[in-house]
């Protein structure tokens, strides 16, 4: 090729560019204009239905996840009744053994359908009671429920619960010991069986014969009344919390085909569930699905500063200040930063403790124990500790690392408030924390993808943040509904629309420099070259950015999220690293005409740090004997020894 068709495709390429940016923005300008016209067809069916004497329903899909019905949408109005045969036994239960007055929306239709022997999925959000779903059909069904869930800190959470309320349950894991598996194994077969749910982790199912022996002999005696499946995502390598022995499932339906299967999640796509369907040898189930929105969190992004002290003040800070005498969690990355986190918490007199997949597992029990009691304020904890926990007076969630995906956020940041009452969700954005998760996600299916999508949640200072949410979720959303419980929607105005080109050029300055030395830079080095501090053979050539260090952070990242800049990686055996090349987009800064610009927060803006819509209430609140996180005589001493 010649040098005037390479200038010829240059240009090409170039215009193709400009296009593909425009088309972007055009979508994105369609994605508000379609959350205006929700809105205003929301307010015009509520007009008609009040006109027609309606009222609204809880959202919810009648179709399996294929896309073909299941089930007519009249025929699934029928299980909301309370004239089936088992009835009146499970409104006793509700009240009598479950302590609950009334079936929180779509509890109702999931219990009759699986009652009534349907395949189920059921899509619900943290909090809103998906696990009743299971546990009370168990004690209105003969034989036992046999509830598979992911994770030991899950299995403990439930059987603690439900002892509590005197039903009977048992767990296997692989740390059980011989006795009490033999005893657990031997009541599967018996016709009035000690247990009406049996918790077991796919591991269990895939690698015990003995496990399979006992569940085939309970099957034919029809004693196995159904199977749970807790966080059915895990099934799907497209789920955000993949599991392979999930994978392996599908034997259940195979070998038990007559045992109604009910699925559970809360943060499973369309696509996802397809895809579980498929894996677990379900036909065709009934798939419901109730809106993602929790309306009692407040959620918050807070700029986390790159020193490590200054950061963990602020944390101890606000449990101190804002939470003193609640429970939470403080989800951070690794093992290592559970330790050194919970350490630095109790340095500042606050009652924490770690919680990761490498401590003994009667010191896992222990914390788990203690927090739900509330002898321990705070669990600094990796994602072991997480899926299903049901402890209803969690009054905040701290991120004090952004979690790999938004999915994973909203699981995570979903275990407050589930007593419903106002509860925070806030994670604190760190731009060193983006690279460093994003080489341990870096081998995993749309991981880079789903990473990005969780930054730009972060990076993002205009649009609401249920309504980034709701992206992910097949759901359209009205920001309305918000009602100012996201820290965008209450300081909405606090930011300007900024040209960066120029600062964006001084990037791709840079980069073509080292690319031009065969230099590779990781963003630190990068940073660090754009600020002046690089090699000084470099800072002739260079022209250093008159930004501030946040937001010359928030430049690059911004660069990235829109393919100006791209990830690069380079592997050894003992570790991953990660630079940034220039992007696809970036010969397009090469034209004076082209613009770029970004939302930054306003002077001053950046400092907010906004409180949620429950402080004035919880100020107002007595304190109630024994329910203070804290309470106790290890509330103030042997902080440094396991509790």
């Amino acid at each position: 090729m010649d040098a005037g068709e390479d200038g010829d495709v240059h240009a090409e390429l170039q215009q193709v560019e400009v296009e593909l940016q425009r088309v972007e923005e055009q979508i994105s300008e369609l994605l508000k204009r379609q959350e205006e016209l929700e809105s205003v067809r929301k307010a015009l069916l509520s007009q008609l239905e009040e006109g027609s004497g309606h009222g609204t329903s809880s959202s919810s899909s009648s179709s399996s996840s294929q896309g073909a019905p299941a089930i007519t949408k009249q025929e699934l109005e029928r299980y909301d009744r309370a004239d089936f045969p088992w009835s009146d036994e499970a409104q006793r239960h509700l009240q009598d053994t479950f302590r609950l007055h009334q079936f929180r929306p779509l509890q109702l239709r999931a219990i009759n359908l699986t009652m009534s022997s349907r395949d189920l999925f059921l899509v619900m959000p943290t909090g809103r009671g998906k696990s009743l779903c299971y546990q009370l059909p168990a004690l209105c069904s003969t034989g036992f429920t046999l509830v598979v869930t992911p994770l030991v800190s899950l299995m403990e959470d439930q059987i603690m619960f439900l002892r509590s309320l005197e039903v009977p349950a048992a767990m296997l894991n692989a740390s059980s010991t011989k006795e009490h598996a033999k005893t657990v194994m031997a009541a599967m077969t018996e016709p009035k069986s000690p247990f009406k749910l049996i918790y077991v982790t796919p591991e269990k199912i895939a690698k015990s014969k003995l496990l399979m022996s006992r569940l085939e002999k309970a099957y034919k005696a029809q004693l196995l009344s159904r199977v749970a499946v807790d966080e059915v995502h895990c099934c799907s390598q497209w789920g955000h919390d993949f599991r392979p022995d999930y994978k392996l499932l599908g034997i259940l339906k195979r070998q038990f085909p007559l045992v109604p299967l009910l699925g559970l999640t809360a943060t499973a796509t369309s696509s996802v569930l397809q895809d579980c369907e498929k894996i677990l040898n379900v036909s065709r189930p009934i798939t419901l699905t109730a809106s993602f929105n929790r309306t009692n969190l407040y959620y918050e992004v807070r700029f986390k500063a790159s020193d490590s002290d200054t950061s963990l003040n602020d944390i101890a800070s606000l449990i101190t200040k804002k939470y003193q005498g609640q429970s939470g969690i403080v989800y951070v990355f690794s093992q290592k930063d559970a330790e050194t986190v919970s350490s630095e918490l109790q340095k500042r007199d606050i009652v924490a403790y770690p919680y990761h997949a490498n401590m003994d597992a009667n010191d896992k029990s222990r914390v788990h124990r203690k927090w739900t009691s509330n002898k321990i304020q705070v669990v600094v904890a990796t994602v072991a500790f997480g899926m299903g926990i049901d402890k209803p007076n969690v009054r905040f969630v701290i991120h004090h690392t952004i979690s790999k995906s938004i999915e994973n956020y909203y699981q995570e940041s979903g275990r407050a408030g589930r007593d419903d009452q106002p509860a925070d969700c806030v994670v604190y954005y760190g731009f060193a924390d983006i690279f460093r998760i994003s080489t341990m996600v870096v081998m995993e299916n749309v991981g880079q993808q789903k990473l990005l999508q969780m930054v730009d949640y972060c990076q993002n200072v205009d649009r609401c943040r249920r309504s980034l949410m709701a992206v992910h979720f097949d759901e359209v959303w009205d920001k309305k509904d918000c009602n100012q419980m996201c820290d965008t929607c209450r300081h909405g105005n606090e930011y300007t629309s900024v040209d960066i080109s120029p600062h964006a050029r001084q990037v791709v300055q840079i980069l073509e420099l080292a690319a031009s030395q065969d230099e590779r830079l990781t963003p630190l080095k990068l940073l660090e070259a754009w600020s002046g501090k690089g090699p000084a053979k470099h800072r002739k050539m260079i022209q250093s950015t008159t930004l501030g260090r946040h937001h010359a952070e928030a430049v690059l990242v911004h660069m990235l999220l829109l393919g100006y800049l791209r990830e690069d990686f380079s592997f050894t055996p003992y570790t991953t690293h990660f630079y940034l090349k220039l992007g696809r987009k970036a010969p397009l800064l090469k034209s004076s005409n082209h613009r770029l610009s970004m939302n930054m927060r306003s002077p001053g803006a950046a400092a907010v740090k906004p409180c949620a819509v429950g402080d004035k209430e919880r100020s107002k609140e007595p304190k109630r004997s024994g329910q203070n996180a804290g309470d106790g005589p290890e509330s103030k001493k042997a902080k440094r020894a396991l509790p």
